[in-house]
């Protein structure tokens, strides 16, 4: 049984899909499990429908407007250098309407619901494939993972939603009594749980580079001081994840397969620019074809 991981990553999903693309239509990859957290969870839906090129629409068109109701913070460029500062405004409006967050992601939950239809979600149930996605539940201090055969068709819309939600910068969600927020608080990349559900062979697309390149930049505001520490914390989740994976698929006798960013695309995956996550998805195109190219010499 094989399976597609898809770490989380916000913005650079970009990169995920163009890696993705080339395993699915060009090595013709079939995978029967597809687990993603937050940015991967949007995409493996239309993975298995094999619609990376509707997706990749998707990826390369959004902005700030496509994914915030409420926006957080402003994005200001200095020296060719992005610095995000509270946007005070918007804060104080989501405190005032009691909310327990910075911002709010309803645009992004449209988007999910307008981009997957019912149609496809049907054909995905009814198919052999299973679609996972990570989500945190607060409540109970645990990880969940949501299976599609487990749900109809706007339960599942949002639990992609909820493993989206980048809190507190993003939206909090209530459902069925528990607070859930962005899987990668819980699980960064979902090897594990692959391993748990029967596959032999595992494909990892993991949105951060295999070793450290650079020392972060020291924070300019609040805001800037609590992105790095989140940044810090799902990095060592993303680490913790992949020993473990490693260390079960050693004693499962499963097959993992890597596949990193090469270099660092961003340091703030909040930042969603339609022209930079455009390269992204070619660069993970061609990072693909470039790991695969002893493969390619082989095939007729």
């Amino acid at each position: 049984m094989r399976a597609l991981v898809i770490s989380g990553g916000g913005s650079k999903g970009a990169f995920a899909g163009g890696v993705a693309q080339y395993l699915t239509e060009v090595l013709n990859r079939d995978y029967d499990l597809y687990l993603g957290t937050s940015t991967g969870s949007l995409l493996i839906s239309h993975l298995a429908l094999e619609k990376a090129e509707k997706i990749k629409r998707v990826y390369t068109s959004v902005n700030q407007s496509s994914i915030f109701s409420s926006r957080p913070f402003l994005i200001k460029k200095k020296h060719g250098y992005e610095n995000i500062t509270i946007n005070h405004f918007n804060v104080m409006k989501n405190f005032i309407r009691g909310r327990k967050t910075f911002g709010d992601s309803f645009n992004l939950k449209k988007l999910i619901a307008n981009t997957l239809t019912r149609e496809e979600f049907e054909k995905l149930k009814a198919g052999p494939k299973e679609i996972i996605v990570t989500v945190s539940n607060l409540s109970l201090n645990e990880v969940e993972y949501k299976s599609i055969n487990d749900y109809d068709y706007e339960s599942f819309i949002e639990w992609i939603w909820i493993s989206c939600n980048y809190t507190p910068f993003m939206s909090l969600v209530t459902k069925n009594g528990c607070e859930y927020a962005d899987g990668g608080l819980g699980s960064m990349v979902p090897i594990e749980e692959a391993l748990r559900r029967g596959a032999t062979e595992v494909d990892a697309i993991i949105l951060k580079t295999e070793v450290t390149y650079f020392n972060r930049l020291p924070s300019k505001n609040v805001f800037s001081l609590i992105t790095n520490l989140f940044a810090f914390m799902l990095d060592r989740i993303e680490t913790q994840n992949i020993k473990i994976g490693k260390f079960a698929a050693a004693n499962n006798n499963a097959i993992l397969n890597f596949y990193y960013t090469p270099t660092v695309l961003t340091t703030n995956s909040l930042i969603f620019d339609e022209k930079q996550m455009t390269a992204w998805w070619e660069s993970g195109y061609e990072f693909a074809k470039h790991q695969n190219k002893e493969l390619n010499q082989i095939e007729p």
